[in-house]
């Protein structure tokens, strides 16, 4: 007589409010928007459109232009994050997790605690410190020799989301140094102690050994990078407003989103315009987490084993 396979119940009961939780808040207004922006408004109620509200965000040239000015912005946001932000968090869990290093606990703190600050706090508080007028920032320069490099860079074109990109930096470069950081100490000490007896020591431990080790996170980290910057939208907002000035130069898909769903200043609001948009920001985050998990993971896995 052969034993009936155990049926894990407690599995599904403990999954279950984590599971309807996110579809309540997730996957149904997923869905819903997916639906909506198939609509359009008509003389009684919503009339089905089919994709004649993505053909207007892509062909009509007054929302074409917009939308493409959001994406390039927002992809520059995210090349200043991959660039910046990651590189200097990986350096900064390489020089943290050497064990010589004192006080290395405080610096990782002070290094963590602005990500768990509010986004408009941030915001506000860099509009307050570049300041021409009141801020800090000339005064700091000046006290160096450097009040020639002064600018007010949130309010000019050229240089305005590149700022707001560095203050963002700023205040998240604390999640890839710690994810990182994690990463280095999950490393096995055999293997650290088998690479000084071939006189891999330093750097070129990190560089030989340790970065090899770490690529699988490196790699994780940037997809999360990608797709956190392409939902970005609370910095921007808290710094220069709905309209992203000046003249729309750091406007990125989050705020353009945010304009068209729910108006501003004397211009209502078109929920099915702004559903359209926000299932053109689904499709982009879509194809760059298919294309990571295809075949930039897939490459790393190969590298690795």
């Amino acid at each position: 007589m052969t034993d009936r396979p155990r049926r894990r119940w407690h599995i599904a009961v403990f999954l279950a409010p984590a599971v309807l939780v996110y579809t309540a808040i997730m996957i149904i207004p997923l869905f819903d928007t997916l639906r909506l922006a198939l609509f359009n408004k008509g003389d009684d109620g919503a009339v089905f459109v089919g994709l004649r509200n993505f053909a207007t965000l892509f062909g009509d040239p007054n929302w074409s232009r917009q939308f493409w000015n959001a994406l390039i912005n927002n992809c520059w946001f995210f090349v200043i994050h991959m660039l910046v932000q990651n590189p200097i968090g990986i350096a900064l869990a390489a020089i943290l997790s050497n064990p010589r290093l004192r006080f290395a606990g405080l610096y990782r703190t002070a290094i963590f605690v602005p990500t768990i600050l509010s986004f408009v706090i941030v915001g506000f508080a860099w509009k307050l410190i570049l300041s021409p007028i009141w801020g800090i920032a000339p005064n700091m320069l000046d006290a160096v020799g450097l009040k020639s490099l002064f600018s007010p860079w949130l309010g000019k074109e050229s240089s305005a989301l590149t700022t707001l990109a560095l203050i963002s930096v700023w205040q998240f470069v604390g999640i890839p140094m710690m994810l990182i950081y994690a990463a280095l100490l999950s490393i096995p000490d055999e293997v650290l102690e088998a690479a000084e007896c071939d006189g891999i020591t330093g750097w070129a431990a990190f560089w030989k050994i340790k970065l090899p080790l770490i690529l699988p996170s490196i790699g994780i980290i940037s997809i999360l990078t990608f797709v956190a910057n392409f939902n970005a939208f609370d910095l921007i907002y808290a710094a220069q407003g709905t309209l992203a000035g000046p003249d729309f130069s750091s406007d990125i898909l989050g705020t353009f989103l945010y304009r068209t769903f729910f108006g501003f200043q004397l211009q209502l609001g078109d929920p099915y315009m702004g559903s359209a948009i926000a299932s053109a920001m689904f499709g982009v985050i879509l194809i760059g987490v298919c294309l990571y998990l295809f075949g930039i993971q897939t490459r790393i896995r190969r590298y690795q084993f």
